[in-house]
C-alpha cells in the first residue's frame, strides 16, 4: 500500500510503499488485548506486601482465662481480629509478568499497525527533527500535521531537541524505533513514523 509523506511544514513530498504483511492486515482486537495486558502486568512492581501473622511481634501470653470469660479463648495478640494483629491473607511481593509467545508479539506489533493505517490515524513524515529545542516550535509543527494527541516515532536515535521540546508539549510520545510497542502506539490518537523508522519497523517485523 502506498502512503504520502509530509514534511514537517505540512507539505507533500512523495510517497512511501508500506508491506501489506505489516500494514495491511485486518486488526484482530482479541491479540492485541493479549499484548497490551502482556505489557501491563510486565511493568507492574507487585511489591505489595503486608505484616501477616509471623511477621507481628505480639505477646503470646493467654489473653484472658481459659473458662469462663464468655468470650472466644485466644492464646495469641497476633491474630488479624485484635488492634495491631497481622492480616490474613494480605498481598505478597510477586512476579505479575506471564509469558506470551515471540510470534504472538510480533504479530501484535503488526496489527497495531495495521489498526493506524486503516483508520486513517498513520502519518509518515521524512524527517523528525527540529532546529531549536523550543516547545513552539514544536506545538506549531504538530499544528499543521493536524496532531494533537499522538506518539512519534523516530529512527534509531531520536533527535535531542525534539526530545527536548517534547517534553512540555501534553498527550504526545516521542520515542526511537527500538521503542516502538503495541501499548503506546495504541494509547495515542495519531501515530507518526519517519521513513527511518518505517524501515526499521519493517526489517524488525519481516
Amino acid at each position: 500500500m502506498k502512503c504520502d509523506i509530509t514534511k514537517l511544514d505540512g507539505k507533500t513530498s512523495g510517497s512511501v510503499d508500506l508491506d501489506d504483511a505489516i500494514f495491511g492486515l485486518e486488526p484482530r482486537k482479541d491479540i492485541l488485548h493479549r499484548m497490551v495486558r502482556y505489557q501491563l502486568a510486565k511493568r507492574q512492581q507487585g511489591t505489595h506486601q503486608v505484616q501477616e501473622r509471623g511477621d507481628v511481634s505480639k505477646t503470646t501470653k493467654r489473653i484472658g482465662k481459659q473458662k469462663g470469660g464468655g468470650t472466644a479463648r485466644h492464646g495469641n495478640g497476633s491474630v488479624s481480629q485484635f488492634r495491631g494483629g497481622g492480616k490474613a491473607h494480605g498481598p505478597r511481593v510477586r512476579d505479575h509478568s506471564f509469558d506470551l509467545p515471540k510470534k504472538v508479539r510480533a504479530l501484535a506489533m503488526k496489527h497495531a499497525l495495521s489498526a493506524k493505517a486503516g483508520a486513517g490515524e498513520l502519518i509518515i513524515v521524512d524527517d523528525v527533527t527540529l532546529k531549536a529545542a523550543k516547545t513552539s516550535d514544536l506545538v506549531k509543527v504538530l499544528e499543521k500535521m493536524g496532531v494533537s494527541n499522538g506518539l512519534i516515532v523516530g529512527g534509531r536515535e531520536l533527535d535531542s531537541n525534539l526530545s527536548k521540546a517534547a517534553q512540555n508539549v501534553k498527550n504526545l510520545d516521542v520515542l526511537p524505533s527500538q521503542g516502538a510497542n503495541v501499548y503506546d502506539i495504541l494509547r495515542r490518537h495519531t501515530l507518526v513514523l519517519s521513513k527511518e523508522a518505517v524501515a526499521d519497523l519493517e526489517a524488525r517485523l519481516k
